[in-house]
């Protein structure tokens, strides 16, 4: 049963009305004034609105623009009762938002059928607005699924690429350090028998003493260990990467498992190092302030791919602030005609050179069932305006090409929706920005929560 308001200062027309109105079936309240409709208007929400334009205290256009002027009461019908015929008066009206007029004296059925034209167009209004509604829901969980499809695609591709290299190398890279052992052993056995000879024969011929010369037997007698040595030290090295980059994949691993988060951080760091050691030619600071965490239980292979998110982003941050800073004392040298990027009016030449790039990640265990971890970069502050935006899908402030914008979505999706954690970001005293990862202890497994494999 629809509502309707009637707002009128005459007794007599309230009345008439009123009557008219319930005879319909309508539910129907009456007031004197735009001041008490107002105050019925936030209790009841009525469909649809009858009022008087002439009317003391508030008259009726001012009433008009009030309702129109809340969003919850847009759609509501309102139907100004006026005996000004002038066009202007009409326009002013319409301007106002007042829906129709009826002028007086009024005819019955011509109010009742603007009522039920009124409600109608109500109605349709207000399953559009529904409809709207739906379809912008519909619009935002498909902007999420695309994203997630993308990415998925992505993380696959590169999680197959990362195996087949990684196992391509590891075959080679296997074989050679195997035998570098056997290798120590035979020159170890060649040159105990070389000494064996030496002691043996006395009086080499001049032919064998001019090879001995030209070899320079001493030299690679001290030097080929040594060789071998840093042949050994490499060949480690390239294992240590190989597993590294494999646990960072988690590529024989599926699903929900404990696993130490500083593994997961370190190895993170080291595939990043070739960024962290020539970022601008500058090296960027790593500062590790561990906590003493327990092993954590999450899926291993989504969470290293929200550290190397993050990470990524605070060397990229990094990365524009130098070349701001640069820039500002460029322009203020006056070697440059303009002045872009520059986080402040004047940079001296010390802070040029003596600006240091830095990253600290901490991590601390804030009760016994949640942990904290601390990402924070001393790069370019996020302004304030994007904070809120930069986990949207799609949503980038690096230039074409650079980014997607869906990193740091899936990263807030990893985090929230499948690790039951949170994520956010704040603005750091020394101007860049900290990036806040919570994550329980003990997860409880989610078998709708999707999956990146």
């Amino acid at each position: 049963m629809a509502k309707i308001l009637v707002v009128d200062d005459d007794f007599t027309t309230q009345l008439i009305l009123e009557e008219a109105l319930q005879s319909e079936g309508y539910q129907v309240r009456v007031a004197q004034n735009g001041k008490d409709a107002w105050q019925i208007v936030q209790q009841w929400h009525p469909d649809s609105i009858v009022c008087d334009w002439m009317m003391p205290q508030m008259d009726g256009l001012s009433f008009c623009k009030l309702i129109k002027a809340d969003p919850d009461l847009t759609t509501t019908f309102f139907i100004l009762l006026t005996a000004r015929e002038q066009v202007s008066d009409r326009v002013q009206g319409l301007d106002g938002g007042a829906d129709d007029f009826l002028s007086k004296p009024i005819e019955i059925e011509e109010l009742l059928a603007r009522v039920r034209s009124g409600l109608r167009l109500q109605s349709l209004t207000r399953q559009l607005s529904q409809a709207n509604l739906r379809l912008n829901q519909a619009f935002s969980e498909l902007q999420q699924t695309q994203a997630k499809l993308v990415q998925s695609e992505k993380m696959f591709s590169l999680s197959k690429m990362v195996e087949g290299i990684a196992h391509e190398i590891n075959n080679p890279i296997t074989f050679i350090y195997s035998n570098l052992q056997y290798l120590e052993d035979y020159h170890r056995d060649l040159f105990e028998l070389l000494s064996l000879y030496q002691q043996e024969v006395t009086n080499p011929s001049s032919f064998l003493q001019e090879k001995l010369a030209t070899v320079e037997l001493d030299f690679l007698v001290s030097d080929l260990p040594k060789l071998l040595m840093s042949m050994k030290t490499g060949a480690e090295r390239i294992r240590q990467i190989i597993l590294s980059v494999r646990n960072f994949s988690r590529l024989s691993e599926e699903g929900l498992k404990k696993v130490d988060i500083h593994e997961g951080l370190d190895n993170t760091l080291l595939i990043l190092q070739s960024r962290l050691s020539t970022a601008n030619s500058r090296f960027i600071r790593v500062v590790k302030e561990y906590g003493d965490l327990p092993l954590i239980e999450c899926y291993p292979k989504e969470m290293n791919q929200v550290f190397w998110q993050i990470i990524t982003n605070a060397i990229d941050a990094l990365e524009e602030k130098q070349k701001a800073i640069e820039a500002n004392y460029l322009w203020c040298q006056g070697k440059v005609k303009s002045k872009s990027c520059c986080p402040s009016s004047e940079v001296s030449k010390e802070e040029v050179f003596d600006w240091t790039p830095k990253i600290t990640i901490s991590t601390k265990l804030l009760d016994r069932e949640r942990i904290l971890i601390q990402i924070i970069n001393n790069g370019l502050l996020l302004p304030i305006e994007i904070q809120d935006k930069i986990f949207e899908p799609f949503f980038t402030t690096k230039s074409i090409g650079k980014g997607k914008g869906l990193g740091l979505f899936i990263s807030y999706q990893i985090v929230v929706e499948q690790h039951q954690g949170s994520l956010k970001t704040i603005a750091t005293q020394e101007g860049g920005t900290e990036f806040q990862i919570e994550l329980p202890v003990s997860l409880v497994a989610n078998k709708n929560s999707f999956k990146f494999d």
